[in-house]
């Protein structure tokens, strides 16, 4: 995978070293902040998650989501308020993976000693999943010359991976306010149910389905939810991939697989343009194959959740897709 480097970060440090030293004071998004404890999650997942473990927020906790503007994970660049804002906190939560390499720069800036830093691919463990080449995929030429093992930093899609992290983070925020540890178990472990409910629909439908395979002709940020429930994919990128564009060689084997499977659908992701698909699609001995879109949450923000969307509601959304095209 193409490395990203954040030129950003050495001229963010030596502004907040400029702001600790006049006084200053990080941004919040409550303005009388007192003295409540402080969590920053980077993505809207996770956001979500805890929102739900901290329920009526008996502690006054404030939960800030980091990435709030609709820039991708994977694209994401720190402003020097963002990092402020990370290095004050009680605990910043992040995924862990090669987007977030700006996180260790921004860590020696941390100004509380006490602050809980959970890097959630860390603790997934072995549950964690490697990137992998697919046949008919197009692989970036840096990703082709690494022999480094690179893991799927997309862990939230997949609702056993959602229930695993909840329950360490909840650990993590009755340590932070034990006064109040018996409300985040009994939100934990109500959520969870949820996370298993809706993970047991997932298997029931899939399991009624005629088709089990899929085909993307975008990027395929979905591994840990095929995999959970042993779907095949093919796509036509990675799921970090940079690429925009597909080659012809790409083209003419995802065509010639929906044509070899009889599938009725070709799937993105959300924000695609989806000219690829298209392009897929016309290259297809029937030309009649559906167009659907799965979310995989890159690009929800905090005024999204504001209007009822949830990590939740999303996976139900998600899973009704997964129905039509699995047909």
């Amino acid at each position: 995978m193409k490395k990203r480097l954040i030129a950003v970060i050495c001229i963010c440090v030596m502004i907040i070293g400029c702001l600790s030293a006049c006084g200053s004071k990080p941004e919040n998004d409550s303005a009388d902040s007192g003295d409540n404890l402080q969590i920053v999650a980077t993505i809207f997942p996770v956001y979500d998650w805890i929102r739900e473990l901290l329920g009526e927020n008996p502690a006054g906790i404030e939960l800030t989501m980091l990435m709030d503007s609709g820039v991708d994970l994977h694209s994401f660049q720190p402003t020097a308020t963002d990092i402020l804002r990370v290095s004050s906190c009680d605990m910043f939560v992040y995924v862990g993976g090669e987007s977030d390499s700006w996180v260790e720069d921004a860590m020696k800036e941390a100004s509380n000693e006490e602050m809980k830093e959970i890097n959630l691919m860390e603790a997934l463990g072995d549950d964690l999943e490697e990137e992998e080449i697919v046949e008919g995929m197009q692989a970036e030429e840096e990703e082709e010359e690494e022999n480094e093992a690179e893991y799927d930093e997309h862990i939230w899609l997949s609702l056993n991976n959602a229930s695993i992290l909840c329950e360490r983070l909840a650990e993590a925020i009755k340590e932070m306010d034990p006064e109040h540890a018996d409300v985040y178990e009994t939100n934990a472990s109500a959520y969870r149910q949820k996370l298993t409910e809706l993970d047991n629909e997932y298997r029931n439908m899939i399991s009624e389905s005629p088709q089990k395979t899929v085909l993307f002709g975008d990027r395929f940020p979905f591994r840990y939810l095929t995999d959970d429930y042993d779907l095949n994919y093919y796509a036509a990128f990675v799921g970090c991939s940079a690429e925009t564009e597909a080659s012809f060689e790409t083209i003419s084997f995802l065509a010639g697989k929906t044509d070899e499977l009889g599938l009725g659908c070709i799937m993105t992701i959300e924000g695609s343009d989806q000219r690829i698909a298209e392009t897929i699609v016309q290259n297809t001995r029937e030309k009649d194959q559906k167009i659907l879109t799965m979310d995989s949450m890159q690009s929800t923000t905090a005024k999204d959740a504001e209007k009822g969307i949830s990590y939740l509601s999303i996976m139900e959304s998600n899973k009704e897709v997964l129905r039509e095209a699995l047909q």
